[in-house]
């Protein structure tokens, strides 16, 4: 039964599965040279384990505990009740009992102990678990210990942790709870310490909270404490608080909570060579543990104690780089609007197409912009952003106004600044014949057919290298003077019309509706595709009710089963062919594809069967057309009338002609980029399945978690890192649970700008406007385009549309996003379709709630909720 028990200098940070979180985190800090941390022991999972599966009672409530659903709170109250019922009434073993009484003899008599709860879920890089299990302080007597410690064991099933590890997937049989049994320390002031700013995400600031007393009045919210802020030795700031209580030990045990005399109050809890000692101890242990970390503190005596260290879960990691530069970077994710964690074969292939170097954190990517910062193009990129993406903007604007951290762009000595988007030069927007449309893209869909041949003779090492080579050429076309001339001579020749049209006549957005059914656009044209597919399934209610069933198996080829199905299928099987290769989030090569995946594309179908009648994708379009050609016959007619007003209908006209001619192959660029990940994607897949079949892969999917450099390297030796590869799909379940900022510097700081406008009506929600006009509805917040349920008249409410989502916009209303700008592909389309829209709305998918009514005003940038 010895085995049951261990003294914390003997427990590490390798020891979580016995001594759980706190207990090896607290062993591992007590062997750090000036640390102290007060005496103890730990009664390890062992014990508890044995509790559990010697009581039939617990393990069969257990097992009902785990059918139900996280919703379900009554039937978690009650279970969970009787679980710490059976736990806090079961006898304890003779040996376990007489091992405890054998280590507190090891004590003072008359010593008093702090009991607190160790799991092994807790204190984990991706879950911290806080407060999730109880501790009891200034227990004494075997007996209050004993039954204390059966408290500790029964706080693993309180309501909120179970509904807790409910939500982080955490299975409730495979999370033990250790207890640790401490040295009770009565201290004069205690705190919480971290040693990244929790606020700001900043890694060089630490910050301290401070009372008097300990340090559960701060944790429990009872008193605000003094804040102090330690930045390289030097306290940047403080704020006392007054302080009018602190929880104190009591005599006959436990702890009250006592009022502090009026000439305390205002009084600082630590002195500032205080404050210095404990931050400078702080990034010891942070060192140590080689991440930031939330450390609970108490003062007793002179000296600091350690009583818990855990890393902080809520930091966005920072990017990853070579040397500690200063920089800013901003977010690629919410440029390409997907926000959503990408495997590393995702990212080393949005590396290879990308146009400039770019970093990594979280699973996401992300660019240095110092250069344009420190350089005289600031302005034009702050211009760019406020147009594009004012929280960006409004973001960087506040680091500069701090004059700090980006050097003047006027200094001589500045690095020189790096690529990206010059202003538009309205000169040259005449230089482009728009057959010119037809023809690249004639070209770029040569070379998609020329890859599908030649890339099927590839395999090995070879297939990995004709990758990279087919890329780098894939990348140099898109870049050429004509293929990016004219997506940005279509940009700017809708800048100018909205600019100029804003000038002479007061009109704002215009091109918005003149951009309505415009030609040679792949990814409006996909969304009336689809509605053509519906048209083949509306007439067959033996088909609508098989895709209504939900049971899809076999899906498209057993349509063949149902009357009329050869049609359908002839139908599915054309549009795959050409838009197959689309799916949400496809800027992740390692996402399925709508040719892998057929059934995804059921609900929008179905959707489309009930909104729509025949053939209401061409009237959709002309409906648009109309609409363009009237708004263009109209501003005509009254620049003809201003003074100067035939050579301004001229330009208008010349520009109008010039946008329509041109902005539908915005959307191409990325149509080529999807088109040739598909054909990459299904010969790495079939390369790993030979690696499967020879055994060095468990599943061909493994490759996701490879750059495509160690894919070579493992085609080559046929040797993996099982480790580092498990390790990164550990990595990947904790990335998917954050949410990249738009703005985060090289110290960590995530920076979020606002939008700065007045007269908003009251209670409004602001956001960028990308599609104008103003439209009622009910909002329909989907997260999973596969689970979109629409009708007409909805509202679509989400963090990020793609291309993929735009057959759900034939069936909408109006559009509302997290993530967006005025060029990106939802407010594109949402133009196209006349759809009023309004992107980069912080926090829409909780603000909104589904199915409430709400007005969205895409001229102006805001949402209403009525």
């Amino acid at each position: 039964m010895e085995s049951n028990l261990l003294d914390l200098q003997e427990t590490n940070a390798s020891m979580i599965s016995l001594a759980g979180g706190k207990g090896a985190n607290l062993g591992e800090l007590g062997k750090m040279e000036g640390i102290t941390v007060p005496r103890g022991f730990c009664v390890t999972t062992e014990a508890f384990r044995s509790l559990i599966d010697g009581n039939a009672h617990i393990k069969k409530d257990i097992t009902e505990l785990e059918r139900v659903q996280p919703g379900d709170r009554p039937s978690i109250a009650r279970i969970s009740a009787a679980i710490r019922s059976s736990i806090e009434n079961a006898p304890l073993p003779e040996k376990l009992i007489a091992a405890i009484t054998k280590k507190l003899a090891d004590f003072n008599a008359g010593t008093a102990f702090a009991i607190r709860s160790s799991a092994t879920a807790e204190d984990l890089p991706t879950a911290s678990f806080a407060g999730q299990q109880d501790s009891f302080l200034n227990i004494s007597g075997i007996e209050d210990i004993l039954a204390n410690i059966r408290k500790c064991w029964a706080s693993l099933f309180t309501e909120r942790a179970v509904v807790y590890r409910m939500q982080q997937g955490f299975d409730h049989r495979k999370v033990l709870l250790a207890v640790v049994v401490q040295e009770m320390i009565f201290p004069e002031v205690s705190g919480i310490m971290f040693t990244a700013d929790p606020v700001s995400g900043n890694r060089k600031v630490v910050s301290i909270d401070a009372g008097f007393g300990l340090g559960e009045a701060l944790v429990g919210g009872k008193v605000n404490p003094d804040v102090y802020k330690v930045r390289d030795g030097q306290i940047l700031e403080k704020r006392i608080s007054s302080k009018q209580l602190g929880i104190f030990a009591s005599e006959n045990g436990g702890t009250a909570e006592r009022p502090i005399s009026p000439e305390h109050q205002r009084e600082q809890a630590l002195t500032d060579d205080q404050i210095l000692a404990l931050a400078r101890t702080g990034k010891q242990i942070e060192a140590h543990f080689k991440a930031p970390q939330d450390i609970e503190w108490c003062y007793a005596g002179g000296k600091y104690y350690i009583v818990q260290s855990r890393p902080i879960t809520t930091l966005y990691p920072v990017p990853e780089e070579n040397d500690d530069s200063h920089r800013v970077y901003l977010s690629t994710g919410h440029q390409q609007m997907m926000t959503d964690a990408m495997k590393p074969l995702g990212i080393s292939f949005f590396m290879l197409t990308a146009g400039r170097p770019m970093a990594t954190a979280g699973g996401r990517i992300f660019v240095d912009v110092m250069p344009e910062l420190t350089s005289p193009r600031r302005a034009f990129m702050l211009n760019l952003f406020g147009k594009s993406d004012p929280l960006m903007r409004d973001a960087l604007q506040s680091l500069i106004d701090r004059g700090n951290f980006i050097p003047d762009p006027e200094n001589e000595s500045l690095p020189a600044p790096g690529p990206g988007i010059q202003p538009p030069d309205y000169e040259t927007l005449n230089t482009y014949d728009p057959a010119i449309v037809q023809t690249l893209m004639e070209s770029g869909n040569k070379a998609i057919a020329e890859l599908a041949e030649t890339i099927s003779t590839k395999s090995g090492v070879e297939l990995i290298d004709f990758i990279v080579d087919d890329s780098r050429r894939a990348k140099e076309r898109r870049s050429s003077p004509d293929f990016f001339g004219v997506v940005m001579t279509g940009m700017n020749a809708t800048h100018w019309i909205n600019d100029q049209i804003k000038e002479w006549l007061g009109e704002t957005n215009v091109a918005d509706t003149l951009t309505q059914s415009v030609p040679n656009n792949i990814t409006s044209e996909m969304g009336l595709a689809l509605m053509d597919v519906a048209d083949t399934i509306r007439p067959y209610p033996a088909i609508v009710n098989y895709l209504e069933s939900g049971q899809l198996d076999g899906f498209p080829d057993t349509l063949l089963q149902l009357k009329g199905g050869n049609h359908v299928h002839e139908a599915l099987l054309a549009f795959l062919a050409t838009y197959g290769m689309r799916c949400p989030g496809e800027i992740d090569i390692t996402r399925p594809r709508w040719h892998e995946h057929p059934a995804a594309l059921v609900p929008i179908l179905l959707g489309n069967v009930r909104a729509f009648s025949h053939g209401a994708a061409r009237q959709k379009f002309e409906q648009g057309r109309r609409e363009a050609e009237n708004m263009e016959q109209r501003l005509l007619q009254k620049l003809r009338a201003l003074p100067d007003g035939d050579r301004k209908a001229a330009e208008t006209h010349r520009m109008i002609r010039l946008m329509r001619n041109l902005i539908g192959f915005r959307e191409y660029p990325k149509y080529t980029i999807v088109s040739h990940y598909a054909l990459y994607k299904k010969a790495l897949l079939k390369e790993a399945e030979k690696l499967v079949q020879s055994k060095v892969l468990a599943d061909r999917e493994d490759i996701f978690y490879c750059s495509l450099e160690e894919i070579r390297e493992l085609v080559g030796t046929r040797q993996i890192d099982k480790n580092l590869l498990q390790k990164r799909k550990e990595d990947f379940i904790g990335y998917e649970k954050l949410m990249p900022p738009r703005v985060i510097t090289s110290e960590g700081e995530v920076l979020t700008g606002n939008y700065r406008r007045e007269n908003l009506p009251a209670g409004a929600i602001a956001g960028l406007p990308v599609s104008s006009g103003t439209i009622e509805g009910r909002a329909r917040v989907i997260l999973d385009m596969e689970a979109a349920v629409l009708e007409p008249g909805d509202i679509l409410v989400t963090t990020f549309t793609d291309p993929s989502w735009t057959p759900l916009f034939v069936a909408i209303s109006g559009l509302v996003t997290e993530v967006g700008g005025l060029m990106t592909h939802g407010a594109v389309i949402a133009r196209e379709y006349g759809l009023p829209a309004v992107v980069g709305v912080d926090n829409a998918t909780r603000l909104i709630a589904d199915g409430q009514r709400i007005r969205v005003n895409g001229t102006d940038g805001f949402i209403e909720i009525l």
